[in-house]
């Protein structure tokens, strides 16, 4: 059960790779940026552009996983299943979730992701291409 839940808890984490965290630290500063590197030994993580709470601004800062006390998603996340549901009604029995990898299935063979369509071709994935353009406009995204 427990490498499980280790296996889980790592995904959690990597799932924040490349969007912004909040990261407080145990002597009490607290530094905002884009999350781009973890190790998953020290859990010591890496931030783009980070910035503290005077403002101001570092390129890279590698913080030591001895010091976090907590990181968190300051990004609201990007609503998968909303996506197969209106995909849903175009493909109707088509569409299916694969949450673990985010990613939704057309037809078994168009892939998207919340950055858009990573496989697919042809008038479905064109079409598909369009319902994802349209509700990333929606959502303002």
């Amino acid at each position: 059960m427990s490498s499980v839940a280790d296996r889980r808890f790592m995904e959690e984490l990597a799932s924040l790779l490349q969007r912004s965290v909040a990261v407080q630290m145990d002597q009490g500063k607290s530094y905002v940026g884009m999350l781009v590197g973890i190790d998953t030994d020290t859990l010591s993580v890496c931030l783009a552009d980070a910035k503290d709470e005077t403002g101001q601004v570092v390129h890279r800062l590698f913080l030591s996983g001895k010091s976090v006390q907590q990181i968190r998603s300051v990004e609201k996340p990007f609503d998968l299943q909303a996506l197969a549901d209106r995909l849903e009604r175009v493909f109707p029995n088509l569409v299916r979730v694969v949450q673990e990898a985010g990613v939704i299935v057309v037809m078994d063979k168009i892939r998207v992701t919340e950055k858009g369509l990573i496989e697919g071709s042809g008038p479905a994935a064109e079409r598909v291409k369009k319902v994802f353009d349209e509700f990333k406009k929606e959502r303002g995204s």
